[in-house]
């Protein structure tokens, strides 16, 4: 599993997750991923951080660092990965990573091409998807909180 963050103005270096996550893990990982820092640096003083509800997520450790560190986060309705923008992100690099039926025959060639395809990623898809969260949460919420059918 590997771990990511990104605004409108860039990314945050990819993280692989090791085994499966605990709460500890998930915050160690945002230690490491620097995202005291890089939040700011990529967004400004007034930056949200967005996650969805995965048990880990909302545990008292990770709210205690959230908190410690001043990180605002947006309220995600649970079951809504309509609203979380690296949802498109994940299925962009997807579609790149195995375009023409590519295959991978060691996970290493399959995460160097991730990390590839990461840094790689056009400003324009991340202004377009960072952008478009409020016009989607505001339709989330005029539908009396259900994600609109397209």
């Amino acid at each position: 599993m590997i771990w990511g963050a990104f605004s409108c103005n860039g990314t945050v270096e990819l993280q692989v997750v090791q085994g499966r996550q605990t709460a500890a893990g998930y915050v160690e990982m945002l230690q490491q991923a620097s995202l005291t820092t890089e939040g700011p640096r990529l967004c400004g003083n007034d930056w949200v951080f967005q996650q969805d509800n995965a048990t880990i997520h909302n545990v008292r450790l990770t709210k205690n660092f959230l908190q410690e560190n001043s990180i605002t986060l947006l309220d995600h309705p649970a079951c809504s990965p309509d609203l979380n923008p690296i949802e498109n992100i994940r299925g962009w690099m997807v579609r790149e990573i195995y375009k023409n039926g590519h295959q991978f025959q060691v996970v290493d060639a399959l995460r160097e091409a991730i990390f590839t395809f990461w840094s790689n990623i056009p400003t324009s898809l991340l202004e377009t998807l960072a952008s478009s969260m409020a016009k989607q949460i505001l339709e989330v919420i005029n539908n009396n909180g259900r994600a609109p059918h397209y």
